[in-house]
This record gives C-alpha cells, structure tokens and sequence, in this order.
C-alpha cells in the first residue's frame, strides 16, 4: 500500500481520522439533516410499533399505484419514467432500499447528464441525428415521387 510516505503513524492517523469522518457523518443522520437512510415519519409514528407498520403499509401502497400508473404511461402519453421515479422517491421516505436505488439513479443520470455535455459526445449525437434526417428526408422524397401526397392505407395496386 502507497500511502506517499514512509512514516509508520500516518497510515493510523488517516485511519482514525476517516473513522472520526463516519462518526459525524452518523450523527448528522441521526440528527435528521437528511443525509440518513431510514424512515421519514413523524416519532410518534415510530414510536407506535403497530401505528409504524401501518405508516409503512400505506408509504408502500401509494409508492405502488404511482410507480404502476408510470409504467401505465409508458406505452401511452404521458410522462411515464418521470411518475416512476416519483414512485420511487415515495417510496424512499420510508424504505432503505428505495433510497439505495433512488442514490444510485440520481448518480448515474448525473453522470449520464456529464458525458452528454462532452463536446466530443455531442458533435458525435449531432452527425448522427443529421445523418439520420438525411435517411428520412430520402425516403420520404422517394415515396412522394412514386405515390405523390397519397396516404399509404390510399395506395392502390399499380
């Protein structure tokens, strides 16, 4: 291990420096700043074992019909993904795996939005979407100088 020195204590002072770092860290989340994972609902919600499970319950019921209606609205119009994450996200205020899946989403969509703003990436998206109008433009034009403005489900046997 590397640690850039050859000092022996150094490797044990950073060591307990990055203990002391989770141990605030901890506390910040156990002080509610929002960093944490865990459930968001009211203490005396959490305070009642059976008033928490049916908090629980009702978080997960309504997570399920918005993350249903987005993949409802897939197919169909309408902002499909955009309600799926919003499912998603109700579904983080009271579970750890929905925050560990909604972290991770929100990582790589940022870095998804990051590499989109590579201008070699961009003038790559940029050719290819000329290129593609090009194609499309030459089909249309060809089958408007074989049918003229005629609708395909128009066309007859020639």
């Amino acid at each position: 291990m590397n640690t850039g020195s050859d000092e022996p204590g150094e490797v044990a002072v950073a060591a307990d420096k990055a203990k002391a770092d989770r141990k605030e860290a901890g506390q910040e989340a156990a002080r509610g700043d929002g960093g944490g994972l865990g459930s968001r609902a009211p203490e005396f919600v959490k305070a009642r074992r059976l008033l928490h499970l049916s908090w629980q319950v009702g978080v997960f019921v309504v997570g399920l019909a918005v993350v249903a209606a987005g993949i409802v609205m897939l197919p169909l119009p309408g902002p499909g993904w955009v309600v799926i994450f919003g499912g998603l996200a109700i579904w983080a205020t009271e579970f750890v795996w929905a925050q560990l899946v909604l972290r991770w989403t929100k990582r790589k969509v940022t870095e998804a939005a990051q590499r989109a703003l590579d201008p070699e990436v961009r003038r790559r998206n940029i050719t290819l979407t000329v290129i593609g109008l090009v194609i499309v433009a030459a089909l249309v034009g060809i089958y408007v100088w074989k049918f003229g403005l005629v609708m395909p489900w128009k066309i007859k046997e020639q």
